[in-house]
């Protein structure tokens, strides 16, 4: 969070991080924001964030099963070298 003087004469407000993203992607969508002006695309929005959310828990997912792949790896490879010394001491 930081704090940006607007205008001459405003007193400073505070400025959010989120509001730098829409800010950098759209400086009057972030000046509507500011005014409290809802969006009429709330549908589309709603979509967005669903989409985004469903790719969060892929994400997840996906280092969920990369860390049991690397963990069964390392268990299979730990009872192939058990395997080869028990051949070898024979």
């Amino acid at each position: 969070m930081c704090y940006v003087l607007l205008y001459p004469g405003q007193s400073m407000k505070t400025v959010r991080a989120s509001e730098l993203g829409t800010y950098l992607y759209c400086t009057r969508a972030w000046w509507y924001q500011r005014q409290g002006a809802e969006p009429a695309n709330q549908a589309e929005l709603l979509s967005g964030t669903e989409l985004h959310r469903q790719h969060g828990r892929t994400v997840v997912a996906a280092g969920l099963l990369r860390t049991a792949a690397s963990i069964l790896l390392l268990i299979a490879l730990m009872a192939l070298a058990a395997f080869c010394t028990t051949l070898v001491l024979k």
